[in-house]
């Protein structure tokens, strides 16, 4: 493969974790899920088994490509394309200026191409998605058809509700290829509806005004790196993959491509081994409503059994936090106390909560150590009395404070 001109920027892919779903996406993915239930029901919400997410800069080459990973993939659907979906004028006088079009809009408009029968098997979605909002909903729809399979799993429906597969092709040019790219795509196509128009054979091509000026063109670029490509990296949280150099020749490129759908297939689960795991929820799943659940635990302590709580608050006020503000630059305390309180797993619980709300993690171990009493003076037996050792470990962020440093 030859060397890009520039080094493709974060091309290793990152492991995944987890950053808050938007307000806005949880808004958006809600109002656009009610809608298809109601409009087509929730048993008919069948997605393409496989969705293959294509996306890169202007001039990258995801129109090329787009059939060759078709093939690939042994798909014989046409593409879906964002940017042929939004059609509507106001759409299309945003598009033709650069920017992008509306979250809400560009949701609704791919779930319902996604849940089409002629994309049962699967699809490449081009330009999709292109922002962080359209990144949460991406989330949130693996989600729902995780949560689909698992709730039609055991009906005769469940071929319907398939493992959800999502694979990720990003392809990346540096600023300067892009735009000549760009350029060259509308010399191209106005060349050829010249010769359209010349000999009355064939079908007018439409072109990009981002095609016709070099500025239109940078300032598509500059759309794409603002916006974008902050979305694509934030794609990496959730789902492994690598950039693909797209600045080489076609067979280069395809080659990237093979290898790139190669390696993540590599990290996906037999579907039997997905299914034998599906009822295990996810992380991400137990944690939306964490928060709410926290806040009614506590105000159920207060409310209905104010004395305990109120012992509770004052025992980690007088017997813990000395300790852990002594520990505040490790960010580490463990606290050892044989107090009878901690015998009663109410008041264990709610140790716990108060600490979860106010940012720090606890972990309670009981330790169980026999001390001895007495030597048994008939047997010679040592009698030992049961002593009980919570060990409270908390742990929190840490001061960044370092001894020695200037």
């Amino acid at each position: 493969m030859p060397d890009s001109p520039v080094p493709l920027p974060s091309a290793d892919p990152v492991q995944p974790g987890l950053t808050a779903i938007s307000e806005d996406a949880q808004i958006i993915f809600k109002d656009v899920w009610l809608e298809l239930e109601q409009d087509l029901g929730r048993e008919y919400l069948r997605f393409a088994r496989e969705i293959i997410l294509l996306g890169g800069a202007p001039g990258a080459g995801k129109g090329t490509n787009t059939s060759f990973i078709l093939k690939t993939r042994g798909l014989t659907c046409p593409p879906i394309v964002v940017s042929e979906l939004l059609d509507s004028p106001e759409a299309r006088a945003i598009k033709e200026a650069g920017e992008l079009v509306d979250d809400r809009e560009v949701l609704n408009l791919v779930l319902r191409q996604l849940i089409r029968e002629t994309y049962r098997d699967g699809a490449v979605l081009d330009g999709f998605p292109r922002t962080k909002v359209q990144v949460d909903c991406l989330r949130l729809l693996v989600d729902k058809m995780q949560k689909l399979r698992r709730e039609f799993y055991d009906t005769p429906m469940h071929v319907h509700f398939r493992r959800p597969v999502i694979h990720i092709m990003v392809l990346f040019v540096d600023e300067k290829v892009s735009v000549e790219r760009q350029l060259k795509r509308g010399r191209d196509i106005q060349a050829y509806n010249t010769e359209v128009q010349a000999t009355g054979i064939g079908e007018l091509e439409e072109i990009r005004a981002t095609d016709l000026d070099i500025d239109a063109a940078q300032k598509r670029y500059k759309v794409f790196k603002d916006q974008t490509w902050e979305a694509l990296q934030s794609l990496k949280e959730t789902f492994f993959y690598h950039l693909i150099n797209a600045n080489g020749s076609f067979d280069d490129v395809e080659g990237n491509i093979v290898k790139e759908l190669a390696y993540q297939s590599s990290l996906e689960l037999d579907p039997k081994t997905y299914d034998r795991l599906r009822h295990l929820p996810l992380a991400r799943e137990i944690i939306v409503h964490a928060r709410q659940d926290l806040v009614r635990r506590l105000d159920d302590y207060e409310f209905d059994q104010p004395e305990l709580f109120q012992h509770v608050v004052e025992f980690i006020d007088q017997k813990i936090m000395p300790i852990v503000v002594r520990h505040a630059i490790s960010g580490l305390a463990i606290v050892n106390r044989e107090d009878a309180l901690l015998d009663n797993p109410t008041a264990l619980a709610m140790l716990i909560d108060i600490f979860s709300d106010r940012g720090y993690h606890a972990v309670v171990d009981l330790h169980r150590i026999e001390v001895p009493q007495q030597v048994n003076l008939e047997t010679g037996a040592i009698e030992c009395r049961e002593k009980k050792v919570y060990r409270i470990t908390i742990r929190f962020r840490g001061s960044e404070i370092r001894r020695g440093q200037a």
